[in-house]
């Protein structure tokens, strides 16, 4: 689109049916945006929109509404993002910086991005499949029985138990957890597995061998549940008061109830860049979700938190350092307010990634991360303009789901 004139006209008809759900007329994108053109030229434009694909005509002599095309353009080309308000930022830290743990802060997060968006929030937790080994702990709780330990690099602790017929010697399993402790911290769980099975081949002792392949089996499967997370979602309980057609509500719900098809879209959007105002955040419209549910929403994701492996490795593949370990996202209309909707959900996700970082390596209990200090309005650094200062989102619907594939 190279008439400068009609992308002003096109973005005026999405703003204005983002605000009202009714269809724009001409007079209306005239008077209400100054364009410096007649309503006769304004009406030229959007019937050169329509036949273009932007915009439709839901019947004779009604104004236009936006197509999926038209909100593909807007998001890519138009949309603008505004500053984060001082009360704003304060609200978001005061909020957040109450969590007491990992799921805690996830569970706020989705919370309160439903509040800021009026739309479905959907927060996952780290993937073990891309998290890197922190440290592990093996104790004993029996005469053949081994607890271990794991925690990742983004704070997630899980326990397995080693149930052997000969165990070996209490010296044995030290030493071993402490040279998994020196040689793995900081790689991926599936290499940590690998470096394990290596270990086992140079042992004579069946006992040893027999517990360093067992071992060796925990990281294996810990690195292969991609699929299995926590998902906590907020806000479904605020589709049945959106204005707008209630036959797609219900798919919507059904879609929700998806969360293994949610998991594999929003996974893939946060990984995949963009450019413009949406810099860091997917953005897929109706079908290009590739999902019947969603074909009259639109959901937005941006990854957050970044493995501190250097590169890990799993069985198949290597993934690089900058994958995110896990996403955030909207679900809404395809009528959304994408503005918002895109920086509130970037906004979240700098927390989150600051949040994994100090799990990391810094004090725990040291100042929350600062969501805009720096930030004058540059879109790529978590400025939103939320709808209200209250640092007490609603969380009448927060749930945590566990994902099993």
């Amino acid at each position: 689109m190279a008439n400068t004139r009609r992308m002003v006209v096109l973005r005026a008809v999405v703003e204005d049916y983002i605000r009202t759900q009714e269809p724009v007329s001409s007079a209306a994108v005239a008077r209400r945006h100054k364009i410096s053109a007649s309503p006769a030229t304004v009406r030229n434009d959007m019937a050169a929109l329509e036949d273009e694909g932007y915009l439709a005509q839901p019947h004779t002599s009604a104004g236009r509404v936006p197509t999926q095309k038209g909100y593909r353009y807007f998001v890519d080309k138009l949309a603008t993002v505004m500053p984060l308000t001082p009360a704003q930022k304060n609200a978001i830290r005061q909020f957040l910086s109450g969590s007491v743990n990992l799921d805690d802060v996830l569970r706020r997060s989705a919370q309160l991005l439903a509040q800021i968006t009026g739309q479905v929030a959907v927060v996952a937790s780290p993937s073990l499949a891309r998290s890197a080994l922190r440290h592990l702990e093996i104790v004993p709780v029996a005469l053949h029985t081994q607890l271990v330990v794991v925690i990742t690099d983004t704070g997630r602790v899980e326990q397995r138990s080693i149930v052997n017929a000969s165990s070996p010697s209490v010296e044995f399993v030290q030493r071993l957890c402490a040279q998994v402790n020196d040689d793995c911290t900081g790689l991926g769980l599936a290499a940590t597995g690998g470096n394990l099975r290596s270990i086992a081949l140079t042992l004579s002792d069946p006992a040893q061998r027999e517990f360093t392949l067992s071992l060796a089996h925990i990281f294996s499967d810990l690195a292969s549940q991609e699929r299995a997370s926590n998902l906590y979602m907020s806000g479904t309980n605020r589709l049945t008061h959106k204005e707008g057609a209630l036959e797609d509500v219900a798919p919507l719900l059904d879609a929700l109830e998806e969360q293994v098809v949610l998991m594999h879209l929003m996974g893939k959007l946060s990984e995949v860049p963009t450019e413009g105002a949406a810099r860091g955040v997917g953005v897929a419209i109706g079908s290009e979700t590739h999902t019947p549910g969603l074909l009259h929403a639109s959901v937005v994701s941006s990854g957050y938190g970044h493995s501190s492996g250097s590169g890990i490795a799993t069985d198949d593949a290597q993934i690089p350092a900058v994958a995110p370990v896990a996403f955030v996202g909207s679900i809404g209309p395809t009528h959304m307010d994408y503005a918002t909707t895109i920086a509130a959900v970037r906004a979240v996700a700098k927390y989150l990634t600051e949040y994994v970082a100090r799990e990391e390596g810094a004090d725990p209990d040291g100042p929350a991360p600062d969501l805009g200090a720096d930030s004058q309005g540059d879109p790529s650094r978590g400025d939103f303009n939320g709808h209200g200062d209250s640092n007490e989102p609603d969380d009448s619907d927060g749930r945590n789901h566990s994902m099993t594939p």
